[in-house]
């Protein structure tokens, strides 16, 4: 397997809901090169899960974030030519916005507050859109609401 990764990387994902939209990045890199996640990035030495969750956030989006609980736990494993390319632990939480004003920033092209209403047009992977809807449910079941069903509409900021 030359080349590719001698082990796991381990990453972190936030899931922010601010104000009924949820917020999402538009990679600029590769892995998912062009698509819509939930912001995110690696674990560096020394670094607990959640001190890069918060340092990843503010370089990608500009935003201090408060993780609050874990959402998910999965690998993303991508597999060409007989080996791996790559392989990423990610743990995806649950977060609270603290400040700041969002903008696109390191790893990504671009941010958007998106509306549930507005989710299908973001065209996300399967694991980033479940991670999303579970992030709605869990804020709408911890204010004691049922979904929102309209609302501002989705912002795409650059």
């Amino acid at each position: 397997m030359s080349g590719g990764p001698l082990q796991p990387k381990v990453g972190v994902g936030a899931v922010v809901i601010h104000e009924g939209r949820v917020l999402l990045i538009r990679r600029g890199k590769e892995p998912l090169r062009g698509r819509w996640v939930v912001p995110g990035g690696t674990v560096e030495l020394g670094e607990t899960l959640e001190q890069a969750l918060v340092r990843e956030i503010e370089e990608e989006t500009g935003l201090v974030v408060r993780p609050r609980e874990i959402v998910t736990v999965f690998d993303r494993i991508f597999r060409e030519d007989g080996g791996v390319s790559y392989h990423y632990v990610i743990i995806d939480y649950l977060c609270d916005y603290v400040a700041g004003d969002a903008r696109a920033g390191s790893d990504a092209e671009a941010v958007a507050l998106v509306a549930p209403q507005d989710l299908p047009a973001y065209d996300l992977p399967e694991k980033a859109r479940e991670v999303v809807q579970d992030g709605f449910r869990r804020v709408a079941e911890a204010a004691g609401k049922d979904l929102p069903r309209q609302g501002e509409r989705s912002r795409i900021l650059k």
